[in-house]
């Protein structure tokens, strides 16, 4: 007992046992903490297709190496999902420069596109392309997904994602002709303005019910005039316009009969 006691208070101790809760709290993290999606296996001839791509419509922007330059940021670790959202709705290869990249016609098929995002997910692990099962509006709850949507996402693109005009010239883009897959890689890879929902901030079920509520609200109106469904501001405006209006018709009215 005295060779113990005199071991507990021996001046390395403390050293000894700050370094075993280190080593302790490392290894709970790293079984505990969500892991990043890794890109799904590619052949190495895709990944060869998509180097040539790469080299002959996005290197002079973002460098021979994907490295990044003072026109464009790396895309080293931004991952399959990335390429595919911003490739897939036409924002790149840009054509001009701007405040926001539009979204326009792809300028490449889904093959190309494909081979594209094996490449530069080849420079570094990041997002995968999201499966079929985890975008299936069928399989989620549009409930659930109205409450996280309203509360992560209505300020910039409306509470049932008619999107909304932004600051400096860039807007939040509607959501009603978006694909279920390209929804769930926006949320999952930050694009334009658009903060990052990784899996530790919105589970992968949780955005699956977003794109269920998203997907309802393409049926339309549920009934009378839509105010280009963009809420309390339109319909505010409605009424003070119409309203007001009214109200100074007929005071007009009132005070020509009295005279």
């Amino acid at each position: 007992m005295k060779a113990l006691a005199a071991r507990r208070h021996h001046r390395a101790a403390p050293v000894v046992l700050l370094l075993l809760a280190l080593l302790v709290t490392g290894g709970v993290y790293a079984v505990l903490a969500p892991s990043p999606a890794q890109a799904e296996t590619a052949s190495t001839a895709d990944i060869e297709t998509g180097k040539k791509l790469f080299q002959a419509n996005c290197a002079t922007c973002h460098g021979p190496n994907a490295e990044g330059t003072a026109e464009a940021p790396s895309l080293v670790g931004v991952g399959a999902a990335a390429v595919d959202f911003q490739v897939s709705t036409g924002r790149m290869p840009m054509q001009m420069n701007g405040p926001q990249a539009m979204a326009k016609p792809p300028q490449m098929d889904e093959e190309q596109t494909a081979a594209l995002a094996a490449y530069v997910a080849s420079l570094g692990a990041g997002p995968a392309i999201p499966t079929d099962e985890q975008v299936d509006p069928a399989l989620g709850d549009p409930a659930h997904g109205m409450a996280l949507f309203r509360t992560n996402c209505s300020m910039c693109h409306n509470a049932v994602g008619a999107g909304g005009a932004l600051s400096e010239g860039k807007w939040a883009p509607p959501l009603t002709d978006v694909s279920p897959r390209n929804i769930y890689q926006a949320m999952l890879t930050g694009p334009q303005s658009m903060p990052v929902f990784n899996d530790a901030n919105i589970t992968p079920e949780d955005k699956r019910d977003i794109i269920a509520f998203l997907d309802e609200q393409r049926d339309g109106s549920a009934g009378g005039i839509s105010l280009g469904s963009l809420g309390p501001v339109s319909e505010g405006l409605w009424a003070w316009v119409v309203g007001l209006g009214l109200l100074i018709a007929g005071a007009v009215w009132i005070g020509a009969k009295s005279s």
